[in-house]
């Protein structure tokens, strides 16, 4: 809607009236190619039921839409309005492009925000400060932000499903093109590739491990321990055909030769960070698998994985 032309003072030239409120132009917007003019608001609304110039009558859409042109804004500009707050005792009169911001500071706004003095701290309506309730407005305040953080807890949580599913989807890939690397011919069967799709949802599931002490490492762990680890692998959901392959290379003797003796261990234990493990759920214990870490070479990584065993230090 326009501004009432009596609050102008002088005579307004009526290229400035908007034809469909009656008002001088607020936020003028003009149509190609018949080049009227009228309030954005007013020529929105009006082409919501009707889809044609409310001056010539030819057909237009939103599309045709376009800014006033700048000497039309510029007149606009240096009109002179009475403030809109007249009548609450303001007498100022001031060009049209300064209305706003002296709207802002205007001390006769009975909508302008003034601090409650009384203790909340809260910025409140000048003409609502009278009945203003600090403990009332400060409840509303605790009840929009609780809404508010709700409201973003939903999302993170939606979020990290997005992650967590984009994680098994990636896992479930590499587990695939290892699939292929491996298989003659490079063709994966259809078993094959089910037993890769069951390994990467397996692996997403698991949860990145990090070794805090790598002088922990248990390289010949005895019969006892490799079976608790084996339960362990089993109760966290592995894949029975992977399970007996990860636990033969639980043991040194079946570890690449970066990892197979002592001395290759120190003279590599650098690389140790280099590595991408999930943790062994309950254990202290990791699975590095040849899928997530063909970035350390043939030396430090057999197929289809490790299984690493710790006496502390895992996390």
């Amino acid at each position: 809607m326009g501004y009432d032309v009596g609050r102008f003072e002088g005579d307004v030239d009526e290229e400035l009236i908007c034809t469909i409120c009656g008002g001088v132009f607020h936020e003028p917007r003009q149509i190609s190619p018949c080049e009227h003019c009228f309030c954005d608001d007013c020529i929105q609304e009006w082409l919501k039921h009707q889809q044609i110039c409310p001056v010539d009558r030819n057909p237009i859409t939103t599309s045709n839409l376009g800014p006033a042109p700048r000497i039309l804004r510029n007149l606009l500009a240096r009109l002179k309005i009475k403030c809109e707050n007249e009548q609450f005792g303001c007498q100022a009169v001031l060009k049209l492009d300064g209305l706003a911001s002296h709207l802002d500071q205007c001390e006769h706004n009975p909508k302008r925000p003034v601090l409650c003095e009384k203790g909340c701290g809260l910025k409140v309506p000048l003409d609502e400060l009278p009945e203003h309730n600090c403990i009332q407005e400060l409840h509303k305040v605790i009840t929009d932000n609780e809404k508010r953080i709700q409201g973003l807890e939903n999302r993170v949580q939606e979020q990290n499903s997005c992650i967590d599913h984009l994680r098994e989807e990636v896992s479930i890939l590499k587990e695939l093109v290892r699939s292929f690397r491996t298989s003659a011919g490079g063709i994966s069967t259809p078993d094959e590739t089910e037993r890769a799709i069951q390994t990467g949802r397996w692996l997403a599931s698991l949860k990145p491990a990090k070794v805090k002490r790598w002088g922990g490492m248990i390289s010949t762990p005895d019969g006892v321990l490799q079976s608790i680890i084996k339960r362990a692998l089993s109760d966290s959901g592995c894949p029975q055909h992977l399970l007996s392959d990860l636990m033969a290379n639980a043991h040194e003797r079946k570890w690449p030769p970066g990892l197979s003796t002592l001395e290759t261990r120190q003279l590599n234990r650098r690389r140790y960070e280099q590595y991408i493990a999930k943790r062994v759920p309950g254990r202290q214990a990791i699975i590095i698998m040849a899928s997530d870490n063909e970035h350390m070479g043939e030396s430090m990584i057999v197929e289809p994985g490790i299984v690493m065993v710790f006496a502390h230090g895992v996390e």
